[in-house]
């Protein structure tokens, strides 16, 4: 079958809608929390597990890569999980108590880590010269959506309930489906007949076994999953904390809103100068000192410097996200081996991430305070500020070895 004309502008306006719909059904939660908290009677801890399983369920998923990427097309199965997360959010209109919630959140969690074990691999192999601009991009609709999402929970919760509030982001999914199957067309079997026909597949094979062995796979796992963990954990408790400060439900969501337009615009910054830094370590350094003083704002001064911790913290957490990815992907050259380590570092690194806000629901049980959370996820990040220090472009080879 002749494949389509690849048309580079559509498939990237598709790659940015796919990616506004990845964090909605997690970021609308924090700021509408107190009200879920008041009509289930969930616990802190186990409040904490509407982010907390998904992101789990998403790294488990990712680190079934590879048979994810043996059974589905790309575009097949980037709408299937476009179509999972549609369904969780409407889901949620009427599965309306704790075990309900946590259901919805698990299915949401599957389909976001379709589109994580897939995508990655489609933008090396379509934007091999462009891939760190294309995965800039990626990520900075992720934190988009997750930008519109919080900062609109709160207003769409007091004009239809926290229910429909949760179960309007399926809209999104909804209009992304088609506008990706529609410009995936043709790409995904061709690419697939590229595989079928490459002479390097067979040598590629044994490389999720590889990464479970090579420290420096383990290296960018934990990396990845540390700063991912600086966001679920502000994604999810966040907006608490400054309710449990005296803050409105609505101006807490729209802190969150506003930290998270921080990280699109840290993102879309990492997207265009990028390619400035082959050696990612500056970049790594200056973006995990900002965000080291973000947490310092936040547990000395959270009232007198929210609106600067809000600011560093969504610098930070915005502009190391996609830096994370990007220089995992710097270590491999061939499409499948990315697609395969890209598995291995997002889904260990989700199933590190997903604890940080469940340790916050148990502290905050405990001791009735978020502040030993912020504590600790500053220590993970000087952790960070270590760990980047080694990623010089000249032991890249050590991820074959």
């Amino acid at each position: 079958m002749r494949s389509l004309p690849f048309r580079p502008l559509l498939v990237v306006v598709a790659i940015v809608a796919v990616a506004l719909n990845l964090r909605p059904a997690l970021a609308a939660i924090g700021p509408l929390l107190d009200m879920i908290q008041a009509a289930t009677g969930a616990t802190h801890t186990q409040a904490s597990l509407l982010t907390t399983l998904p992101v789990f369920v998403m790294g488990l998923c990712a680190l079934a890569g590879r048979h994810v990427t043996g059974r589905l097309s790309e575009r097949g199965g980037i709408g299937l999980g476009l179509a999972l997360v549609a369904l969780a959010c409407l889901a949620r209109y009427v599965a309306v108590d704790t075990y309900g919630l946590l259901l919805t959140a698990a299915v949401a969690g599957v389909g976001i880590a379709l589109v994580q074990t897939l995508l990655p691999a489609f933008i090396k192999r379509h934007f091999a010269h462009e891939m760190g601009r294309v995965f800039g991009l990626y990520t900075t609709g992720i934190m988009a959506g997750a930008a519109i999402a919080a900062a609109g929970a709160a207003g769409l919760a007091g004009q239809m309930g926290w229910p429909a509030a949760l179960a309007f982001w399926s809209l999104p999914a909804v209009v992304a489906l088609p506008l990706w199957l529609n410009a995936a067309r043709g790409q995904s079997s061709r690419g697939q007949s590229a595989r079928r026909a490459s002479p390097r597949l067979p040598a590629s094979r044994p490389a999720p076994h590889s990464f479970w062995r090579n420290l420096r796979a383990w290296e960018l796992m934990l990396f990845f999953g540390i700063g991912t963990g600086a966001y679920t954990l502000v994604l999810a408790w966040l907006p608490p904390f400054y309710t449990s400060l005296g803050w409105a439900p609505s101006a807490a969501g729209f802190l969150l809103g506003g930290l998270t337009l921080a990280e699109v615009m840290a993102g879309l910054a990492v997207s265009a100068w990028i390619g400035r830094f082959p050696d990612r370590r500056t970049p790594l350094a200056a973006v995990l000192v900002i965000l080291i003083c973000g947490l310092a704002c936040l547990i000395l001064a959270p009232l007198n410097l929210a609106l600067l911790a809000c600011l560093l913290l969504g610098v930070g957490i915005g502009a190391l996200f996609p830096l994370s990815l990007i220089v995992a992907m710097d270590h491999v050259d061939d499409p499948a081996q990315a697609g395969m380590l890209a598995a291995f570092v997002q889904g260990g690194g989700y199933v590190i991430a997903s604890f940080m806000p469940l340790l916050a629901g148990v502290l905050r049980d405990r001791f009735s305070s978020l502040s030993q959370a912020w504590v600790v996820m500053l220590g993970g990040a000087i952790v960070l500020l270590a760990l980047a220090l080694r990623f010089s472009p000249a032991s890249y080879r050590r991820i074959a070895a």
